[in-house]
């Protein structure tokens, strides 16, 4: 039975969701990185790299290449490489947008509602309703 196409890319998703994969996608988008670079570059046990780099390349996403004693890996292809970048252009303006909203927010100033003044014997319950309502603004 054929997996479709969603989901397909849900798995692929997943494959990537791991810090140390993309750490090492990203060190990877410049050439071939022997081992102990990557090794040098991310702050990990080397049985965890190794682990992730077996990952990696049954995906086909990398690929191992050895010279001698030295084993290095590349990308299997600049598609990856083109996906890191607009993973980071995506983040990017989703923080610019963040931060234009902190901004506006910071802006605006403390907000204070006459009904809260005098208020003190009410208790928690009630004014925790009060400033969930005033979140709505």
């Amino acid at each position: 039975m054929q997996v479709p196409l969603y989901q397909a890319k849900a798995e692929f998703f997943r494959m990537l969701g791991h810090p140390v994969r993309i750490r090492v996608l990203e060190l990877l988008q410049n050439g071939p990185v022997p081992v102990r670079d990557l090794l040098a570059a991310i702050d990990v046990e080397a049985s965890n790299l190794s682990q992730q780099l077996a990952v990696l390349r049954r995906s086909g996403i990398v690929v191992s290449i050895r010279d001698g004693a030295t084993v290095s890996y590349a990308l299997a292809g600049g598609d990856v490489a083109d996906l890191l970048r607009a993973a980071r252009r995506i983040l990017t303006e989703l923080l610019v947008g963040q931060s234009e909203l902190l901004a506006e927010l910071r802006q605006s100033g403390p907000q204070t509602h006459s009904a809260d003044q005098g208020r003190g014997a009410d208790g928690p319950g009630r004014l925790a309703a009060d400033h969930a309502g005033a979140d709505r603004s």
